[in-house]
């Protein structure tokens, strides 16, 4: 796995890093620390701009088609708003007294939820600039949340609370959780021998043990999935396949589960992949790949077998530890936050692009490199661009 760039501390300045891939075209990454900026890099590392803010970058999210990163940061009520195909930054009043707490873009449509810290709600339309503020949703600070691909909006709250809500803002169904919930998910239940058309199910990690699963369709009956204590806590979990969760936990396991009815909670697979510790666990469906990050190192595994290893990516500099890891949505560029503050984009997968003429070949060995062979003369040439 190549190296195409890294971040150093003094250039992301301060930790926890926090970073945002460009949704669908991946041409952009968003990048920030503790230093109130939030700097755009190219998939080549190279700037493009940065967003000054009035406190630390609380969350960043990108629409659904990548033309505008939205930030919100602390102790601030306004939204900032960057265009990718223009490159300018515009700052949206929410209309709120208190700071904003979460925001996430719907998964099929230009629309921005965005919580506050005293649990009212935004939902802004950026297509007719249009705002509908909802006044108490939560009773305290709005912490996690998803949109469903029919437009109904999942939140959670330091209140313990789950509200489903269709995109206008009016709530449908609450559940009361046992305790506070994060890394929430709609999804599609697999029923029968079958996968159920439509998300109708919210999963989401409650006090770092327990993934619950809870059906608004069928809200007496939610299903908590709780695990060996061994494990550690819930990390991070993401589901794939044919109803699959990969689960990854702080002591350095990951495990396999099926949400099949009749095998559901059955762990399918279960290893330790980090001696120490595991902080993060990503999927690329169009590689067909997992990673976790752990101690000092990445481990890549293919779907299709996962009790086998396909790369290994060390990085023993990182003596504080990796931290994130996230894939473009195309599968070419790995993104791994470290605890020091810095940030490495790793080459996943190159396209495959060559041509010949005479006795010479040329092909693609790099996002910026060319060979050139002749085999005959036995000479290779190296353009860079």
């Amino acid at each position: 796995m190549k190296r195409v760039f890294s971040l150093l501390e003094k250039t992301v300045l301060g930790s926890p890093v926090q970073f945002a891939w460009q949704k669908t075209l991946g041409n952009f990454i968003a990048v920030t620390g503790a230093d109130h900026i939030v700097k755009i890099f190219d998939r080549h590392g190279q700037k493009k701009n940065e967003i000054n803010l009035p406190g630390n970058c609380i969350a960043m999210d990108w629409d659904q088609d990548g033309d505008t990163l939205a930030i919100i940061a602390d102790k601030s009520s306004s939204i900032y708003l960057w265009d990718a195909n223009t490159n300018k930054t515009s700052q949206m009043d929410s209309g709120m007294r208190e700071p904003m707490s979460f925001l996430r873009w719907s998964k099929t449509e230009a629309l921005l939820a965005a919580g506050t810290a005293k649990g009212n709600l935004l939902i802004y339309n950026r297509q007719t600039s249009r705002k509908i503020p909802i006044l108490g949703k939560h009773t305290k600070r709005i912490t996690c949340g998803c949109w469903s691909s029919e437009k109904l909006l999942a939140l959670g709250g330091e209140d313990r609370l789950i509200t489903i809500s269709n995109h206008e803002g009016d709530t449908i169904r609450v559940a009361t959780l046992k305790g506070e919930p994060s890394d929430m998910q709609f999804i599609v239940m697999k029923t029968d021998d079958r996968m159920s058309g439509s998300e109708t199910t919210v999963s989401v990690i409650v006090g770092k043990k327990i993934l619950y699963l809870f059906n608004f369709k069928d809200p007496d009956n939610p299903i908590e999935l709780q695990f060996q204590q061994h494990y550690g806590s819930i990390v991070s979990y993401k589901w794939y396949g044919d109803g699959y969760i990969m689960i990854g936990f702080s002591h350095g396991f990951f495990v396999v589960i099926s949400t099949h009815i009749r095998e559901i909670g059955h762990e399918i697979l279960q290893t330790c992949n980090h001696k120490d510790n595991l902080t993060s666990i990503a999927i690329s469906q169009s590689l067909n790949k997992a990673a976790s990050c752990g101690d000092s190192c990445i481990k890549i595994h293919d779907l299709s077998d996962l009790n086998e290893m396909y790369a290994i990516i060390n990085l023993e500099d990182e003596n504080k530890g990796l931290d994130q890891l996230s894939w473009t949505d195309d599968g070419q560029l790995l993104a791994v936050s470290t605890k020091k503050g810095s940030l490495h984009v790793f080459l996943t997968k190159l396209p495959i692009l060559g041509d010949s003429c005479s006795t010479r070949i040329a092909y693609l060995t790099s996002l910026l490199e060319v060979t050139v062979v002749n085999h005959i003369e036995r000479v290779w040439y190296f353009i860079h661009f």
